[in-house]
């Protein structure tokens, strides 16, 4: 059986996911076969495996940084929020219902077989299981049943690493009061605090370490230098919304939704010289860029009232109608359409006019498609028509279907079988295909076409994504190697041989 480490946070975005990143690089690098696991994540940013399960992008990326394919038994049970009180539950990859947080809390505990199931499974395979932990702790309303962070420690004997948020200010008082309010039992399993995102000269937190170490009784076993690292981020809670960047040659708005989902599609697309990647809440914020994209959404209907009440729909339909290029990805691609109804109330129920940019009709049923895909685009128009031939590979996730007289925009082919995808019109297309930008060669040409239609020189290079994440995750891992005391982890490791 594995060995284990985990780590927990303090708050949400104390730096946990990329803690245990750089933990599964290290131990790679160090030689052993390693494996992610969280018990339960709530996200909207999910992946599609190639067994057409889905599961948090959190674990993905740490999966990528331990050089393992993403399994969904690294994260058996994915929440997929669907309003501010309720979420779709999703377990082994397939969905269980949306269900109230209220009824989630009441039989959450009767997932315990289905998360030790995926963990022992794991441990039978790999020789480390590095656990990700959710939120806090010390959530006193929740900790009764919980089974992500304290709970799943005594489930599977896990030693802890507590980690605190320094950039957020505060943070050994959230140290200390989290170890404050756990029980005695609980504090056992904390065998190290780790302080994260510190920026400066770490001598000058000597005093206050020393003082920590003396309050809680637990080591500081390392403080982690704020890194400037482009990694997949896991929620809402990422900077990249809210980040101030130049405008390039190529300025890209993505509308920033409310229930903005899967917007790591758009992360390669940052790394081209040319382009500036903003996202956009607000007509002032939109401004006036090459290109608009919709990005996917956990609740197109809901959101697409908001674009229309915002004013956001009608200067998208302005800049379209004036040549501006618009593309759709998923939830993007529904509102894009002329009409959307959902009968069943899979989402908000009732019929919805769309943005009406093209001519289709999605409908809304309760069977989700889950699929990992390989495309070719087939045919576009207007300022998009040299991407005809261009192929593309992703995954699809989404609980409607679309249809139209249009051509379409790309053929597909999964193990599911072969169909086509999309639409296209003037210079506005649509796809279902989530990841279309990660190949290096759609996402150059994609940006070539706009090039084109100002009159500037074409890009000859593309960035290749693959090699560029695994340069951050060897970046990543150095750097935590450096700050961490790498010794004390492995006796950690050491002392749970049999």
């Amino acid at each position: 059986m594995a060995r284990a480490i985990m780590v927990q946070g303090t708050t949400s975005n104390a730096g946990k996911s990329f803690l245990a990143a750089a933990l599964c690089r290290i131990f790679v690098q160090d030689g052993y076969r390693v494996a992610p696991f969280k018990s339960q994540n709530m996200a909207l940013n999910s992946f599609i495996t190639e067994e057409n399960l889905e599961m948090g992008r959190a674990q993905v990326m740490q999966a990528e940084a331990a050089k393992i394919k993403p399994s969904v038994r690294m994260n058996p049970i994915l929440l997929k929020p669907t309003g501010d009180t309720g979420s779709q539950v999703i377990v082994n990859g397939q969905v269980r219902g949306d269900m109230p947080a209220r009824d989630y809390f009441a039989m959450k505990r009767s997932l315990i077989p289905d998360i030790l199931a995926a963990y022992r499974s794991l441990s039978e395979e790999y020789e480390i299981i590095v656990i990700e932990g959710a939120g806090s702790p010390a959530e006193i309303n929740l900790k009764q049943d919980d089974i992500v962070n304290m709970g799943l420690a005594a489930l599977v004997d896990a030693p802890v690493l507590l980690c605190g948020d320094i950039d957020r200010g505060g943070v050994f008082a959230s140290l200390y009061g989290t170890v404050a309010l756990l029980t005695p039992e609980e504090q056992d399993r904390i065998k190290g605090l780790v302080i994260n995102k510190f920026r400066g000269d770490k001598r000058i937190l000597d005093p206050g370490l020393t003082m920590l170490e003396n309050l809680t009784g637990k080591p500081v076993v390392g403080v982690v230098p704020y890194l400037h690292l482009d990694l997949d981020d896991e929620d809402s809670l990422t900077d990249r919304f809210s980040r101030q960047v130049q405008r390039g040659l190529v300025d890209i708005a993505v509308i920033r939704l409310p229930r903005i989902s899967n917007f790591t599609d758009f992360n390669p697309l940052e790394r081209i010289a040319q382009v500036s990647l903003r996202y956009a809440g607000s007509v002032s914020e939109l401004g006036t860029p090459d290109v608009v994209i919709l990005p996917g959404t956990k609740n197109t209907m809901d959101d697409l009232k908001w674009l229309r009440q915002s004013g956001l729909e009608a200067a998208i339909c302005r800049h379209a109608a004036s040549g501006g290029a618009v593309v759709g990805i998923c939830g993007g691609y529904q509102m894009l359409g002329t009409h959307l109804s959902d009968p069943d109330g899979v989402e908000a129920g009732g019929e919805l006019r769309g943005m009406g940019l093209l001519q289709a009709e999605t409908v809304f049923l309760g069977d989700k498609t889950r699929t990992q895909t390989e495309g070719t685009v087939l045919q576009c128009a207007g300022v998009f028509s040299p991407l005809a031939g261009t192929a593309f590979s992703g995954y699809e996730i989404h609980m409607g279907r679309t249809t139209s007289a249009l051509p379409p925009f790309a053929a597909l082919r999964s193990s599911a079988g072969d169909k086509t995808d999309g639409l296209f019109a003037g210079n506005v297309f649509g796809t279902y295909v989530h990841g279309i930008f990660d190949r290096a060669e759609f996402s150059r040409q994609f940006v070539n076409c706009i090039l084109r239609k100002k009159g500037l020189t074409e890009s000859t290079g593309s960035v290749d994504w693959e090699v560029y994440k695994e340069q951050q995750y060897d970046a990543l891992a150095d750097a935590v190697r450096g700050a961490l005391d790498m010794d004390y982890i492995y006796s950690l490791l050491d002392s749970q041989k049999e």
